[in-house]
């Protein structure tokens, strides 16, 4: 029957400094692991603190309360019988680093700290944390709380595996699973069997490939049994960690769990055969050679076996079958990623709703379906009992225990609140869609015109400086007419906060709102937006997400969620509504952009992701766009993108924080850190590009007019 054991990881949706309810989720989850059978149970990075402190890491507060979350950990009824792998800081010697404490039976056999630390995109663990040095083995003195429960006094630190009676067991942390050495692969020579990956990874859209990428390739390479562990919620900020904890054993998935839950535990478990990785790792003589020549681990000894026991009467227990990784479409990731994320953010900031000036465009229609999309979920979750989702979908509806919610429209009213806010600019048209829209989603909408706001504005003006602007179409010049512009949306801004703190007051309800915001990915990248309009904001779901994928995601929710009323936003031409509508002029954003959505997409990647300046941007366009525009046409769209990204990169200070979903998201404040100040001529760079597009376009003419000679 060979050697059979049951093996547990999960996902928690942690929350930063929330000592006690991290305690609770982690208490639960190995509660859980035990129940089915598991003798091993691997938690995320950090899930005693949540991962996302910050600074606070900088904080001797802490790693106090971390070690008495731990203290509380070891004295349980769950810890007994079981060996965990549990993440928090520890401070050895003055010096902070980010570990696992591995805890066999109410005993700490090891702390591992992490050797590889991530420091690049929404990462700083440098800034708290130093890296352990790979083979490095110390004593650490154990604080007296510790010492009074497990009677130790010195525990192991550093890197080093576990010897169980039965099999060995070997860390790594989130980043040393993405580095070019990572350290499973010497530990695995050294005749590790189950390697533990606690991470803390966050959301982004097409992302999840490459982490189950790389964990089949590292038993596909070493053999063995991955037991991968995230962080799931929004863990107090704009990044959202999508779980999906994961089993895989020689390069095959025998478990995966969800990537997007409301659950605040998610346990998952396998049964595997020891033997099918001594028999896999078998076959392949060169391994042997490697092996036999690899330095040996120290090893801590743990005197418990993971095997089950009595296994030739148990006839039940029968290894877990493999799997084909399950993947979501980024439609789907954005319908669920951002509805997670808003749910945390919404139930855990205690507000009574949210608040959205629907603009009757794609942009505020997108992140009016995100809400819909919430609230689906939190119907889904209520019907399969969930009492967490339960206890905290009743608080904000403002209703006793018996209520359960079961029509996504009926909850969406009592938490959702949406507004027109339109002008003597506006069209009928997006009047009609953004009443459709609310009506299909079922929340609470208010209609208004503020056009005897805007002319006090203007009335204002005029009195003092005796001077009346003009919209361009009436004869004004660019300036008059920006700014006429900005005054409308500047007040929707303010008109948005005084309807969010009041409009539940209007209703009976204690409690303000929190407004959203509905600027695309692309917008903010060009600047295409009015610092302190309504895009500012307190959150924005779409903030991070692109046109391309913002349309797509509308069509997705068309024929997934039965809301035909989507397919009118796809149709309709993004505007802005800012300026008179004339028989022969209608304000489009693509026109006043000067360039396109799909054109903004390619910009920002290759800005952000390929990490081009304005020259280097150039010719790798020349190459791509080569068939359908001259080098100086490439020439002009790079200068004109790089001249509007300098002269508004300001706006980004001040960018509502945006779910992470984009790696070329322009987010100034964590995950792009450039300058807000810049000289926009670019007179160096933007000359070398021009005098290199003239030149490939003298060589091509010359070219074409030999080959006629020919």
């Amino acid at each position: 029957m060979g050697h059979l054991i049951t093996l547990a990881t999960c996902s928690l949706n942690q929350w930063a400094l929330d000592f006690e309810g991290n305690l609770k989720r982690i208490l639960e989850s190995i509660r859980v692991a035990k129940e089915r059978g598991a003798k091993l149970r691997v938690g995320p990075e950090l899930e005693v603190t949540g991962y996302g402190c910050q600074d606070h890491f900088l904080e001797g507060d802490t790693y106090l309360h971390a070690w008495e979350v731990l203290a509380e950990i070891i004295q349980s009824e769950e810890a007994k019988d079981m060996i965990l792998d549990i993440g928090m800081p520890i401070m050895h010697k003055s010096v902070k680093y980010n570990c696992r404490v591995i805890i066999a039976d109410g005993k700490i056999v090891l702390i591992r700290p992490k050797m590889f630390l991530a420091n690049d995109g929404n990462y700083r663990e440098l800034r708290f944390f130093t890296p352990w040095t790979p083979r490095k083995v110390e004593q650490y003195y154990l604080p007296r709380m510790i010492s009074k429960i497990t009677k130790q006094v010195l525990v192991p630190i550093g890197d080093c595996v576990i010897s169980t009676l039965d099999t060995c067991i070997g860390c790594e942390t989130c980043e040393e699973l993405f580095t070019p050495a990572s350290p499973h692969i010497t530990m695995g020579l050294d005749g590790v069997e189950i390697f533990t990956n606690s991470s803390g990874s966050h959301h982004e859209l097409r992302k999840l490939n490459t982490r189950i990428d790389l964990i089949k390739a590292a038993t596909a390479k070493v053999g063995g049994i991955y037991l991968y562990a995230n962080q799931q919620g929004c863990d107090g900020d704009r990044l959202y960690y999508d779980g999906c904890a994961m089993i895989v054993m020689n390069g095959e998935i025998v478990a995966q769990g969800s990537q997007f839950s409301l659950k605040d535990v998610e346990v998952i478990t396998a049964t595997v055969d020891l033997e099918d990785v001594r028999s896999y790792r078998a076959r392949v003589a060169s391994r042997g050679i490697q092996a036999q020549g690899t330095p040996a681990y120290r090893r801590e000894e743990v005197a418990m076996s993971l095997s089950h026991d009595h296994i030739v009467d148990d006839i039940h227990v029968r290894p877990t079958k493999t799997r084909e990784p399950f993947y979501h479409t980024p439609e789907e990731e954005i319908a669920l990623g951002p509805a997670c994320w808003l749910w945390d953010y919404l139930r855990r900031s205690k507000t009574a709703g949210y608040f959205l000036p629907l603009s009757g465009g794609i942009d505020s229609c997108a992140t009016a379906t995100i809400v819909a999309s919430m609230c689906r979920l939190v119907v889904k979750e209520a019907k399969e009992g969930n009492q967490q989702v339960l206890e905290d979908a009743r608080r904000l509806a403002g209703r006793d225990e018996h209520y359960i919610p079961t029509d996504p429209r009926e909850f969406a009213n009592h938490i959702f609140y949406t507004c027109y806010m339109g002008t003597e600019n506006s069209s009928k048209e997006t009047r009609k869609r953004a009443k459709d829209l609310a009506e299909v989603i079922g929340s609470y909408h208010t209609d208004l015109n503020m056009d005897s706001v805007v002319k006090s504005i203007h009335g204002l003006f005029s009195l003092v400086t005796g001077k009346t602007p003009k919209y361009r179409v009436h004869g004004g010049s660019n300036t008059e007419n920006l700014a006429l512009q900005n005054i409308q949306a500047r007040l929707r801004m303010l008109l948005a906060y005084l309807f969010a703190q009041l409009l539940p007051w209007c209703r009976s309800i204690n409690g303000g709102l929190l407004v959203l915001g509905s600027a695309n990915v692309d917008e903010s990248l060009r600047g295409y937006l009015t610092k302190y309009d309504c895009s500012s904001a307190d959150v924005n779901p779409i903030g991070a997400i692109s046109k391309k994928d913002l349309k797509r995601f509308i069509a997705y929710a068309q024929r997934t969620f039965d809301m035909p009323i989507l397919g009118e936003f796809l149709d309709a031409i993004p505007t802005a509504e800012l300026e008179p509508i004339t028989e022969t002029y209608v304000q489009s954003d693509e026109a006043d952009m000067g360039m396109t959505y799909d054109d903004l997409s390619c910009y920002g990647r290759l800005r952000k992701i390929h990490r081009c300046g304005p020259y280097s941007m150039f010719t790798k366009l020349v190459h791509e766009w080569g068939e359908t525009s001259q080098p100086t046409e490439v020439a002009a769209k790079v200068k004109r993108f790089f001249f509007y990204y300098s002269i508004n990169r300001h706006k980004m200070t001040t960018i509502t924080p945006s779910y992470h979903a984009e790696a070329y998201s322009p987010d100034d404040n964590r995950f792009d850190l450039r300058p807000f100040l810049y000289n926009a001529s670019w007179k160096w760079q933007f000359e070398k590009i021009d005098r290199v597009a003239q030149e490939l376009e003298r060589q091509a003419n010359e070219k074409e007019l030999n080959s006629q000679v020919e």
